[in-house]
Order: C-alpha cells, then structure tokens, then sequence
C-alpha cells in the first residue's frame, strides 16, 4: 500500500533552481512503501521557441523525508525527454526508465533504466552498452537477397527484397539476378526501446529495435527486434525477430538461446 506524505510536487514546466521541469512521474523508487517523486530536470538554451533541452539530468524527491537527489546524465542533451516508472527487475519497486531522442538523421535514442532501491542510484540498463554488445553484417547478395548477421547471438536472416521495385533493383542486380558489385549495409543504434510486460505479472520486460539500412540511411530495409529480460543480474536477450517493410523473410537460421549470456 501507497502513503502519500503531506508534500504537493511542483509544477510541470515550471522554472527552479535546478532548471526547467520537463517531464514527472510519481511512485515508489526507494521500496519504502511511500510515493517518490521523479523528474527530468534541465535547461533550454535556445528558449521555449525550440524543442532542443540540454544539462538534462535526472532529479529524484523522497517522498518520506522530503530530501532530494538529483544524478547526471552522459548523454544529456536531445529531444523530448521523458520518464517512465515501472518495475523491470521484479522486486515490485518502480525503476526508472529515461528516453532522449538524440534527433540526428538515424532517429537514434538514448536509454537509461536507473534502480533507486534504497535510495542507492544503480545503472541497470546503458543504451551504450546494448549497442556495443550488438555486431551486425548486413551483406546484399545475389537472387535479391539480403543477409543480415547477428555475430553475438550467432542468428542468420535472409530478407527478400523483391518489394523493392524494380528500379531499385536494377540499380545493384543485373538481368539475372546478380549483384553488379558488392554491397554492405548496417544496423543503427537502438531507436526504439519500449517496456512490455509480456508476462502480464506486473514485471516489465524490455523490447528494444534497431534500424536496419541498405545502401544509405534513408534506404530502410526493416528492423531487428530484440526482447529483453531480466535475469536477477542483468538484461538478457530471450527472443528476436526481424521485420522489413512489404516483403518476406525466407529463413532464419540458429537459435538466440544458443548464446543468452550478453550484459546490457
């Protein structure tokens, strides 16, 4: 049960010391059974006219003792940053999740999930981390195929990309269907990160998806989509798929379980 201490959080997108408010949430953080209260806090130094904020860090009010702790960011400066409080780690006390689109042509993102049990700040999600755990080959290959490699999970995707058109295939394939020349894509960065609970038992699991591009950023073949758990220690992988936009995936082979051992 809930206690809610006589204390009234200020404002949303009211100015104070620390900054400007930009996003606020309220629950449980610390375990102690009573409302916290969780803000985005920073600054916009080109005013209200533009979305950019930056010094963007992450202020936490305990709810019992009124005391406030406020943690820097790394990435600390993007757009529209936001907050969700929800429990990732399944010990029934709200984590903190904390988004800022970093608004760079990849529509890359940057993720935080922090733990405040017991008032003790714990890091236990890093988008650095995620991505860096994350190596990809993405190689165009004859026949109108594409094979996009998980070198760490040790999974192999085969796209079709007919629905491509003609045009665009012309360009890379000849009339028999071979490539011209070799051709390398990539996958982005995490670009998305959404909290799910697929158990439907109160504890969030995390489903994460990655850009996957052709010959440019702009030529979007589809998305790895990676779903995410915690393991008491760290998040782990425990299913992904790949989907691309109007085509078909002609096999996968190996299995992510071979391989669920990678820190976040």
């Amino acid at each position: 049960m809930y206690y809610y201490p006589m204390y009234v959080p200020r404002t949303m997108g009211l100015n104070n010391k620390n900054g400007h408010v930009l996003d606020f949430k309220q629950g449980d953080v610390n375990g102690d059974g009573i409302i916290d209260y969780v803000y985005l806090i920073g600054d916009k130094p080109y005013g209200e006219e533009s979305p950019f904020r930056d010094h963007i860090r992450l202020k936490i009010i305990d709810g019992k003792t009124q005391q406030e702790m406020i943690i820097p960011l790394k990435e600390n400066a993007g757009y529209g940053p936001a907050l969700f409080l929800g429990d990732f780690s399944g010990d029934k006390v709200d984590d903190i999740l904390i988004n800022i689109f970093s608004g760079g042509s990849g529509g890359y993102t940057f993720y935080y999930i922090y733990s405040f049990l017991n008032n003790q700040p714990n890091m236990i999600f890093d988008f650095e981390k995620f991505n860096a755990a994350y190596v990809y080959e993405v190689n165009y290959k004859d026949n109108y195929k594409v094979e996009v490699i998980s070198k760490n999970t040790n999974t192999k995707y085969i796209l079709d990309i007919t629905y491509k058109g003609e045009d665009y295939l012309s360009e890379i394939y000849d009339e028999n269907g071979k490539l011209k020349e070799p051709i390398e894509g990539w996958v982005n960065p995490l670009g998305g990160l959404y909290p799910i609970d697929f158990q439907r038992d109160g504890t969030y699991e995390l489903y994460a998806e990655q850009r996957i591009a052709g010959r440019y950023n702009a030529d979007g073949l589809g998305y790895v989509q990676t779903s995410l758990k915690w393991n008491g220690q760290q998040f782990v992988p425990f299913f992904q798929t790949v989907g691309i936009y109007g085509g078909k995936i002609d096999g996968i082979a190996d299995d992510i379980t071979k391989n669920p051992g990678i820190t976040f």
